[in-house]
């Protein structure tokens, strides 16, 4: 079980049966909005308030690595561009939705609905 704690910290509870392990994972020192994991669960999103976007892997037990940073231009949410685990893709309120390359967070690509989008 992953959860992000209100500072910005990645926190993992390993369970079994009735014992558990508390891990902390990464230390972002941004509120977490949300955590999105990779079609094959291979790769971790940390989404912040303030538009920054990380990487984790689970598997690598590293640390959250910054992949893209929108706080200029009122990001919302982001996600997995499926299929497989490359890129993903972002939305700004003013409704521009960007491609990222997931290995090093290259902005490949935008389109604007020309509307305004909500969460």
């Amino acid at each position: 079980l992953y959860f992000s704690a209100q500072e910005g910290i990645l926190i993992f509870y390993h369970i079994k049966d009735l014992q558990y392990e508390i891990k902390i994972c990464a230390d972002i020192s941004q509120p977490i909005s949300s955590l999105i994991f990779s079609p094959d669960y291979t790769s971790l999103l940390l989404v912040t308030d303030q538009g920054t976007v990380y990487s984790y892997r689970p598997a690598r037990s590293g640390e959250a690595v910054k992949l893209l940073d929108t706080s200029s231009s009122c990001f919302l949410a982001a996600d997995f561009l499926t299929p497989g685990n490359n890129y993903c893709v972002s939305v700004t309120s003013s409704g521009e939705v960007q491609v990222w390359s997931l290995e090093d967070g290259t902005f490949l690509s935008k389109l604007n609905l020309g509307i305004e989008v909500h969460v």
